[in-house]
């Protein structure tokens, strides 16, 4: 058990700094084993990021329901052009066909020699027409000096490979995993909370074996002064109880600062000041030893009980969904959409300055046909993370296996420890009886009693000691179950 309080000891001592030798004294507050749990359940910075993650997790599954629902969207800017559009570069003359009755088609209207009645051609070797349309170069100038656009936008997806409802179920998953592992968190909290606060116990038990102590040397060495005094004792035996008085008061005052150091210990965990004035409200005046631990167990009900299988569990899924996404990736994907565009200036009726814009409505396919095998080396990396998962999991039963026949073992042992410690300390009882009964008839020496004592304080030592294994192996094998 000492390696349990120097983990607790170097857990707290960071935190002696802080607290002063001249802190104000403040009314004692007796903590219950539930009430340190509770507040450190409150108080707990990993406990606040889980109950985060898990809020995290409930938004992206509405994320993924959203895309399931048309998004509209809009889209608008405005551009400034330098120069206007013009479709020629100048005025334009249009020759001008008639219909001729003799030919019964239509002909150009052309110059021709009066005398021969011949079309007369031009310096440029061209026909002259007669009769042309004058086409001004300003009619066809389209002023875009400053264009406004727009266009509302509807996009309903009809088939997307399976990807959304994939997506949908990998986010509930997650969200159930956040869960897990908050409940997780919280076991692992209980079970520091309840380690730290029978430290404390164990600790307040051995402050009072230690007081004892103090007191039965003292009581001797007053005893062995007087003899000294009647000269039936020597200077030695004197000398020898006060080295063993100095040491008991120096283990003591060290059991002292190891209480201290524990209760700052369960105050940090429990998201109370370091320097208050705590006390426990257990003591080990009970130890339940009564019910029998038991050797085998039906590790499927353990396994549904534990929050980390059950988060393996889960990662499997998301695994499995994650192989569904990216299958997605190989499979056509087809939306339905429809806008509204609109546009100043505009061509609809005319090309005018104002604003006019009109109703789309198509369907959009997309077949993905040749990516260098990148989407199907995609899918197959997906089910080597299924793959994995499925052995992590295995690996974590096996391990859940052993761990849970570990604990029973650790706490049918430690019953037992604490059975024989408790004869032990009868024993130890009744031989610093006779050690002290046999020194007052002159019987026995000072070195007789102090080693009687000293038996004595290690038997009613180990007793706390196993006292508090008890306690904590109960802990430990209800953490395991997934009792706790």
């Amino acid at each position: 058990m000492l390696h349990r309080f120097y983990l607790y000891t170097a857990f707290a001592v960071a935190a002696v700094s802080a607290a002063t030798a001249q802190s104000p004294a403040s009314a004692e507050q007796t903590l219950t084993l539930e009430q340190c749990r509770e507040m450190a359940l409150q108080n707990n910075k990993q406990m606040a990021i889980r109950s985060e993650k898990v809020r995290q997790a409930g938004y992206q599954r509405k994320e993924a329901f959203a895309a399931y629902l048309p998004s509209i969207d809009f889209s608008g800017g405005y551009a400034y052009n330098q120069k206007n559009i013009s479709l020629f570069d100048s005025d334009q003359f249009l020759p001008i066909k008639s219909f001729d009755m003799k030919t019964m088609s239509y002909q150009y209207n052309l110059v021709t020699n009066p005398e021969t009645g011949a079309p007369v051609k031009g310096p440029d070797g061209q026909y002259i027409p007669s009769e042309v349309a004058y086409l001004p170069k300003e009619a066809l100038t389209f002023d875009i000096h400053n264009v406004f656009f727009g266009a509302v936008t509807l996009t309903q997806p009809i088939f997307m490979g399976g990807k959304i409802v994939a997506m949908n179920k990998l986010t509930h998953f997650a969200e159930e995993l956040a869960e897990a592992m908050k409940d997780n968190e919280a076991q692992n909290i209980i079970y520091a909370v309840d380690a730290a606060y029978w430290q404390v116990v164990s600790l307040e038990a051995k402050e009072k074996l230690a007081v004892s102590y103090v007191n039965l040397l003292d009581s001797l060495d007053n005893n062995v002064a007087l003899m000294l005094e009647q000269g039936v004792a020597t200077r030695s035996d004197k000398l020898s109880v006060d080295v063993k008085l100095n040491q008991a008061n120096v283990d003591l005052v060290k059991v002292k600062n190891g209480v201290a150091l524990c209760k700052m210990a369960l105050a940090q965990l429990c998201g109370l000041p370091i320097d208050g004035n705590y006390n426990v409200a257990d003591d080990l005046s009970h130890v339940n030893v009564d019910s029998e631990v038991a050797t085998e167990y039906n590790m499927q009900d353990v396994y549904s009980r534990r929050e980390d299988v059950k988060a393996l569990e889960l990662g499997v899924k998301m695994a499995d969904q994650a192989k569904h996404v990216a299958m997605a990736s190989m499979m056509p994907n087809v939306v339905l959409l429809g806008s509204y565009g609109f546009s100043n200036p505009n061509s609809f009726n005319g090309y005018k300055s104002k604003f006019n814009g009109a109703f789309s409505v198509g369907v959009g396919v997309t077949i993905p046909i040749w990516h260098w095998g990148g989407n199907y080396n995609k899918y197959r990396a997906s089910k080597s993370a299924e793959t994995i998962m499925k052995l992590e999991l295995a690996d974590a039963k096996e391990k859940i296996d052993l761990q849970v026949s570990q604990a029973a073992f650790k706490a049918q042992e430690a019953i037992k420890t604490y059975e024989m410690t408790r004869s032990n300390l009868a024993k130890a009882d009744e031989n610093l009886r006779t050690a002290r009964l046999g020194f007052k008839e002159g019987v026995m020496t000072t070195d007789d009693v102090m080693e009687a004592q000293t038996a004595w304080l290690k038997a009613n030592s180990e007793n706390v000691d196993a006292s508090i294994d008890v306690h904590l192996c109960d802990v430990y094998l209800s953490k395991v179950l997934g009792t706790l």
